[in-house]
């Protein structure tokens, strides 16, 4: 028996105000089958939490594949050749501060953004690297495609279901290999306009996945299985409707059922969310300056997300290299996929160019106090360049054992580096941290205790982290 039908007793069928008060909830999750009492239970579980953050977001642009911390914010100039690669880190705003010389423009901002050298796990896989950070506990299986724990930004949407006004608590382009809500359901999943299945799979080489407004996503903004309904589809709603438990089927519930249909509509493809995805809106001096590139239209639009008001936005860093560089849409920059170094040089101009503007627009517009952009990948790169490719070009492997994280805004101390890795940038050699503490970090600053305890579909208790303390040098 579930947490919730034994925590609480069933009151009947839902009158028609209890359905607009979930009508956020997706698709899958209303034909997966609603407990009777879903929305008081849900009003009481919010009723007794207290401290969460009204004003705070979070940004993840995520580097899926795994970002080489040793080419980008960690790089070791005397380490032997073999090992420290051919870019040469410039120094920053801030005194001791330095990065790839690949990234001049954030160099120049360093006093915006700080860097944490030594986080860690053990789980070299993709989506179990992925699973392991954002969502704290290792899986079972390795190349999982759906998470087995709650990732982070659904348990960030479940725990301020209750602060959710006219946009989604949780926006996603595309849903990440080896994430998801798990056992809280799809109700939980990140809105996406028009995410990509191979996502979710070992593919590495399927085209970015927009966050902005295409022309075709423009006249068919959809809600995906994982939340849930395409607009030019209403009428298939009414019928998927007739799915739900014949309970519900009595005289006035189709009613009440068009009513939730229309403020589904309203709440996640509305007029606030289409317009915060809808980039013509921003003056073009603003669209110029992040770049009219994949990274340029996403970040810009990450931007006007959480300015509406989205809590939490997630957003995967792919791009699409030339077929002579690689074959490699991610960062999965083994000597098979793609020529690491060249492809550094192909990504970073755009990145300098996209996160730069998007850290000057936060504190432009004093959104820094408040939100939070992070940029990282599910672990690290292999000290040892690597030519395992019959055209011997250079590539880096999987490494947990050391990566760099970049932080900018949230309120939090920036303008510095926290930690360090040894002189071949192996493993942290000072203030090793468990990648949790990351986590630990951004639930503290929402006010999410993450002690509290959500029941799997056994039964059995879990917390939202089994261990991890916030990084004090950021708090």
């Amino acid at each position: 028996m579930s947490r919730l039908s034994s925590n609480f007793p069933c009151s009947g069928p839902l009158d028609r105000r209890s359905w607009l008060r979930i009508g956020g909830l997706s698709l899958g999750a209303l034909v997966s089958g609603l407990q009777p009492s879903l929305a008081r239970l849900l009003a009481a579980e919010a009723a007794g939490r207290g401290g969460l953050s009204r004003d705070f977001s979070v940004i993840l642009f995520w580097a899926n594949g795994g970002p080489s911390h040793l080419d980008l914010f960690d790089l070791k100039p005397n380490a032997p050749a073999e090992i420290r690669g051919p870019f040469r880190p410039i120094r920053t705003r801030v005194p001791g501060m330095e990065i790839t010389e690949l990234l001049p423009t954030l160099a120049g901002m360093a006093d915006r953004f700080t860097l944490v050298r030594s986080l860690h796990h053990t789980r070299g896989e993709h989506s179990g690297g992925t699973h392991r950070l954002l969502t704290g506990y290792s899986s079972i299986a390795a190349n999982l495609q759906d998470a087995e724990y709650p990732d982070i930004g659904s348990i960030v949407s479940k725990q301020l279901e209750s602060q959710r006004r006219d946009v989604p608590v949780y926006v996603g382009n595309t849903k990440f290999y080896g994430s998801g809500p798990a056992y809280l359901g799809p109700a939980y999943a990140p809105f996406m306009p028009s995410p990509n299945p191979q996502s979710s799979t070992g593919n590495n080489t399927y085209d970015p996945v927009p966050l902005y407004l295409t022309e075709s996503s423009r006249a068919n903004l959809v809600l995906t299985p994982d939340g849930a309904i395409t607009l030019r589809r209403r009428h298939d709603l009414l019928r998927s409707l007739d799915t739900l438990p014949r309970a519900l089927d009595r005289p006035g519930t189709l009613a009440s059922f068009d009513g939730f249909q229309r403020r589904a509509v309203e709440l996640l493809a509305g007029r606030r969310t289409r317009e915060a995805f809808d980039l013509s809106r921003e003056h073009l001096r603003t669209r110029q300056r992040y770049g009219d590139t994949h990274w340029g239209k996403s970040l810009l639009t990450t931007r006007r997300l959480v300015e509406a008001g989205v809590r939490f936005v997630q957003c995967q860093a792919t791009y699409r290299l030339r077929p002579e560089t690689g074959r490699t849409s991610n960062w999965d920059d083994h000597s098979v996929n793609s020529d690491i170094f060249q492809a550094y040089r192909e990504k970073l101009p755009s990145f300098d160019q996209a996160v730069s503007a998007l850290i000057e627009d936060l504190y432009q517009r004093g959104l820094d106090r408040h939100v939070l952009f992070i940029f990282c990948g599910e672990f690290g790169r292999t000290p040892r360049i690597a030519y395992q490719d019959a055209s011997r070009r250079p590539g880096r492997d999987h490494w947990p054992r050391a990566m760099s994280v970049f932080l900018s805004g949230g309120g939090l101390r920036m303008g510095q580096v926290i930690g360090a890795t040894n002189s071949r940038g192996e493993e942290p050699a000072r203030r090793a941290m468990n990648s949790n503490c990351l986590l630990a970090t951004i639930y503290r600053r929402f006010g999410i205790d993450t002690s509290h305890h959500y029941h799997d579909r056994t039964g059995r208790p879990i917390p939202i982290l089994p261990d991890g303390e916030p990084i004090a040098e950021l708090m």
